[in-house]
């Protein structure tokens, strides 16, 4: 039993010519685009697999979403996908720490990276949380880690010009010559 394309309304006719041929718009919706724009050309399901290099199930499933749904069959349907790792107490006790200067903590040191904020909050907080994960909440909540640390601003050792010294040159100064 051949499968085909239902009548198209003007708007959806205009909709699927600009996504068919269109070079800026997502792969797969200019795909999905090209799937019904064959098919309503009068080309069977086994000519537009073998046209666009897919299989004939993925013409077949796309052309019935589309025949149910019309354009909106031809997006991606929600995906539930794993659930989430932590609990929004954890995340915000990740950016609360994030946000702490760690010296009323009495840590050693004067700025957190995300190596310190794992260990810190794997030990002190007992929450088992990677380095990468930390990034990803950090950047989930629009802070760029890169901003937040202190030697963009203030230094953290207030005596570090005394403690560092003169600045010698690395590389010795070329000689005039005569011009």
């Amino acid at each position: 039993m051949a499968l085909y394309v239902r009548p198209l309304t003007d708007e959806e006719r205009t909709t699927l010519a600009r996504m068919a041929h269109s070079r800026t718009a997502a792969t797969r919706e200019v795909e999905r685009a090209r799937i019904i724009w064959l098919a309503r050309q009068g080309q069977r399901v086994p000519a537009i697999a073998e046209a666009l290099h897919l299989s004939a199930n993925t013409v077949r499933r796309w052309l019935k979403r589309f025949n149910a749904d019309g354009l909106a069959g031809l997006t991606d349907a929600f995906r539930s996908g794993r659930p989430a790792t932590y609990a929004p107490e954890q995340v915000a006790e990740v950016l609360a720490t994030a946000l702490t200067d760690p010296q009323p903590l009495q840590l050693p040191f004067g700025s957190w990276t995300l190596e310190r904020l794992e260990v810190y909050l794997n030990a002190q907080k007992g929450i088992p949380i990677k380095r990468s994960r930390i990034d990803e909440i950090l950047i989930a909540e629009g802070l760029r880690w890169r901003q937040q640390e202190t030697w963009f601003g203030e230094r953290v050792d207030p005596d570090f010009a005394k403690k560092r010294g003169v600045l010698k040159r690395s590389t010795p100064r070329r000689p005039r010559g005569a011009s």
